[in-house]
């Protein structure tokens, strides 16, 4: 975070505060000593809105979106040389 406030001050300095997010900035926002809330970016919020509904199992590619629109990638590994094989692990 770029700046912390707390929760009086945001509150009197809005406008200054969104003036900051504008520029670039990120504000945390206290109440009585502990993080509450913060301003951020709209594009800032997307990503968060992104990661938190991909949760732990959904992977990178979740992450990045999917893999709609890889189609060039997968053409790249379908041609690319593959060298030695995947041995199986056998059971002890």
């Amino acid at each position: 975070m770029n700046k912390e406030v707390s929760l009086a001050e945001a509150k009197a300095t809005l406008s200054e505060c969104v003036r900051e997010v504008e520029r670039g900035n990120m504000i945390l926002i206290k109440r009585h000593g502990k993080p509450v809330a913060a301003l951020v970016q709209p594009g800032d919020l997307d990503h968060i809105v992104r990661l938190r509904s991909v949760g732990p199992e959904g992977g990178l590619a979740s992450v990045s979106g999917g893999w709609d629109g890889s189609e060039e990638l997968v053409r790249i590994l379908e041609e690319s040389k593959r060298f030695g094989t995947r041995e199986e692990e056998q059971p002890d």
